[in-house]
């Protein structure tokens, strides 16, 4: 009668723990997981934050890639050839030389004959704050803004009438204005005037005036402001992408600075966590091998995703529907096919970005053994319960019959 009851016992206890696993399981809690199912993420209607779910193909790739970004040469175009005359600017030292054909001039006094040049120099002068400089007997002429020939035929045209066939060379003899200047994560940040047309310095000669970059390459990014306009690119870049290596200007700033670009890693992959690129880029077949690659055992090849933000614009290239987000910033997962062959060859086209987030969802297999395992210790604990309630009636029994003896 004891052995029917625990029997009886243990089988309510079994089912009681397939009832509970079951509803577990209905209600989405059954097992613990390190994100969330390939079917969660395709099913993007019962998201929290909207997102857009993107096949990665050979047309995907080719939308990104019409959209990569400019770099210098795109924002900056030079088109190989060196930047306009330098100008002068206020605060800019001016030497002004005037030379007549003949003593007797306006200049030149008639006892002195014959002199070898009959010219006469004017003191240095500053480009004054209405930038200005003055000429006798031509007054105040325009300089800033202005390059050395402009000035010259202006303080020419000024006295023709007065002096001897005149002819006047204007020279800069302290550049204040009009330079460029480095700074940053460079070995001896400097300020240096501009060099005039024809011998002007590319990016990259600017930072060797600053006596180079102090960290690695990869992890180093200039940027260039000019006017009221600014590009970055990587370092790398620059080397690797000539067209990218323009020529510096006027009063451009190099702000050189370093940060390592990282992508996240999670899921079934081999390792989890935070990656550092250690190259200028890498696509998104070398960072999933980073991270240790799928892990065999846990991994679905066919449900890896990149999250990403898109430009609206970008979006609309890609297919997806603007008008269900707002915001210039569109939330995006890619997602790449490992089970296909040629997925590998797609993935190693995808260029990662900084802050990139890789997902690898666990294979439905691996939910399924998860649950039964889960099934097993509750049934294991139940079994474990009744077998110690046995005991004791046990127990009890025994020591009720020494007793009665």
């Amino acid at each position: 009668m004891v052995g029917e009851h625990l029997i009886m016992r243990f089988w309510n206890t079994a089912l009681l723990a397939v009832m509970f696993g079951v509803a577990s399981l209905s209600a989405g809690c059954v097992t613990p997981g390190s994100g969330p199912l390939a079917v969660s993420i395709e099913n993007t209607n019962s998201a929290l934050v909207p997102y857009a779910l993107v096949d990665l193909t050979n047309d995907t790739l080719a939308a990104l890639g019409s959209v990569e970004p400019r770099g210098l040469a795109g924002v900056f175009p030079d088109k190989g050839r060196a930047p306009s005359r330098l100008v002068f600017g206020i605060g800019d030292v001016v030497s002004v030389t005037i030379f007549e054909a003949a003593a007797g001039g306006l200049f030149i006094p008639i006892e002195a004959g014959v002199r070898p040049g009959n010219f006469v120099t004017i003191p240095d002068q500053s480009v004054d704050n209405d930038g200005n400089i003055s000429v006798p007997y031509a007054g105040r002429v325009r300089a800033a803004g202005r390059t050395n020939g402009e000035i010259q035929n202006d303080i020419v045209s000024k006295i023709a009438n007065r002096a001897i066939e005149p002819q006047v060379v204007v020279a800069l003899t302290q550049q204040r204005t009009s330079l460029v200047s480095v700074i940053g994560e460079v070995n001896t940040p400097v300020r240096f005037p501009a060099a005039a047309s024809g011998a002007q310095d590319r990016i990259t000669d600017a930072i060797t005036r600053a006596g180079g970059i102090k960290g690695q390459g990869f992890e180093t990014w200039v940027m260039l402001q000019r006017g009221d306009r600014r590009a970055t690119v990587p370092f790398a870049n620059l080397m690797y992408e000539p067209s990218n290596n323009i020529f510096v200007q006027p009063g451009d700033r190099i702000y050189v600075y370093r940060e390592q670009q990282k992508f996240l890693a999670f899921g079934a992959e081999g390792q989890q966590g935070e990656f550092n690129f250690d190259a200028w880029r890498i696509n998104l077949a070398e960072a999933v091998g980073k991270a240790g690659g799928l892990f065999d055992i846990q991994a679905d090849p066919g449900a890896v995703f990149l999250y990403r933000k898109e430009p609206r614009e970008v979006c609309q290239l890609l297919g997806v529907d603007v008008s269900k987000f707002q915001g210039e910033l569109i939330p995006v997962i890619f997602r790449v096919n490992f089970r296909d062959p040629g997925g590998y060859f797609l993935a190693t086209n995808l260029q990662m970005r900084n802050q990139d987030i890789i997902f690898v969802a666990n294979s439905s297999s691996v939910e399924v053994t998860k649950f039964l395992n889960y099934l097993n210790t509750i049934i294991n604990t139940g079994n474990n319960a009744v077998v110690a309630g046995s005991n004791a009636i046990i127990l009890r029994n025994q020591i009720k019959a020494l007793k009665g003896t």
